[in-house]
């Protein structure tokens, strides 16, 4: 007669495993962050502290600031899509090496097609994915 509680025992757990795996709804998770400093989650250059970072204002525009350049841009956020156009970027005086950086990175950006929060980072998604953190400050 050990069956019984077996069984009961058994579609409990598989109760509780079944609930676990339904997904969270889109709606119940965390709005784009506008008007936020994003800072991207990766080391610095060598030689230096800088990091990149994005602020995106509702209105469409957002600031760009890379490993040397800096600048503004234009961005559409739909639903869990996103799409971002850099419009006016200036050099700084950048080294070749941080320039080519940069023109990397912003390939990389301009291939971003949409948006999750993964935790607390902010995860733009493209060919290569992209982390960023907001600046606690």
């Amino acid at each position: 007669m050990i069956v019984a509680p077996v069984r009961a025992v058994s579609a409990a757990l598989l109760a509780a495993f079944a609930f676990a795996a339904i997904p969270v709804p889109t709606a119940a998770q965390k709005a784009f962050p506008y008007d936020a400093e994003l800072r991207l989650e990766a080391a610095p250059m060598k030689g230096s502290k800088r990091l990149p970072w994005l602020q995106f204002s509702e209105n469409g525009t957002v600031d760009i600031d890379l490993w040397c350049a800096t600048g503004r841009g234009r961005a559409v956020v739909l639903n869990r899509t996103i799409t971002i156009t850099p419009t006016a970027l200036r050099d700084n005086q950048c080294t070749a090496a941080q320039l080519e950086a940069d023109k990397d990175f912003l390939t990389k950006l301009m291939q971003v097609t949409a948006w999750r929060w993964e935790g607390f980072l902010l995860v733009l998604e493209g060919p290569e994915v992209l982390r960023w953190r907001p600046a606690s400050n």
